[in-house]
């Protein structure tokens, strides 16, 4: 409407202590487990009311930045943002929508080959992604005896393929999924219900040592292709073991 003036809504004083100290953090500044100042110190740096301060905090512990104690013993206490605090967000959102876990290994059949194939095309693979997947398969190798732990050694692997990629937003957004995948994927190989075959178990471990070796070459095209493969195979079984339920946030860890 011509004539009126639009109003630009100012932020509270709350708003702009917590923006300060989030920059703080995110900047490194204030680093994962160092301690905000105390509510005095706050109060002569800001010049703001002690219900500003606490509101403030309130907005940063809302956030997943701050952890508050409470007690003799208590403070404000630095918490970087982590892939597994926005696996465990991205997992309560897909609850909310009935998501299932063939959902979500539906959408990594598609995201994990590209990820297979970013890591063959790094130039620096042989530093940067061999040593790093290798060492997981020789993880998964001397642990192949102990089958209540073989899914989780066994998606340590994908979980570091999609880590080795190079790129921090498909790293995140990718690796989220990843956890949220291997949480359901250990629930229903680890209920003490059902057991994965050693048939099965010895399959997957040498399509991991396939892969590596074409992602050793740089062979993109090989490397999609077989994280494919495996990735079908992979999620045939599980999802034949286990019912199609929604995802379960509270199976995702927040601490791994």
């Amino acid at each position: 409407m011509e004539g009126r003036t639009r109003r630009i809504r100012q932020p509270r004083v709350a708003e702009i202590v917590a923006s300060k100290l989030r920059d703080d953090i995110l900047s490194g500044r204030l680093r994962a487990g160092d301690i905000l100042p105390t509510q005095e110190n706050l109060y002569s740096e800001f010049g703001v009311s002690p219900p500003a301060l606490r509101e403030a905090i309130h907005l940063l512990e809302t956030d997943g930045l701050i952890a508050v104690r409470r007690g003799n013993v208590g403070g404000a206490v630095v918490q970087l943002p982590s892939a597994e605090r926005t696996a465990h967000m991205i997992g309560m959102v897909l609850q909310t929508r009935a998501a299932t876990p063939a959902d979500v290994s539906g959408a990594l059949l598609h995201l994990e080959p590209i990820c297979a194939g970013m890591c063959a095309a790094r130039e620096d693979r042989r530093t940067e992604v061999v040593p790093y997947l290798q060492a997981e398969i020789d993880f998964q190798t001397a642990h192949f005896e102990d089958v209540e732990q073989y899914v989780r050694n066994a998606r340590r692997f994908h979980e570091a393929l999609v880590a080795r990629c190079g790129n921090e937003p498909m790293i995140l957004l990718i690796g989220s999924l990843e956890l949220i995948w291997s949480s359901h994927e250990s629930s229903v190989w680890g209920d003490g219900d059902e057991a994965m075959d050693r048939k099965t178990m010895r399959a997957a471990l040498r399509d991991h040592q396939r892969l590596l070796d074409a992602i050793a070459e740089g062979n993109s095209a090989r490397a999609t292709k077989l994280a494919v493969d495996h990735l079908t195979a992979a999620r045939r079984t599980t999802l034949a073991a286990g019912t199609d339920r929604t995802i379960e946030a509270r199976l995702i860890s927040h601490d791994r």
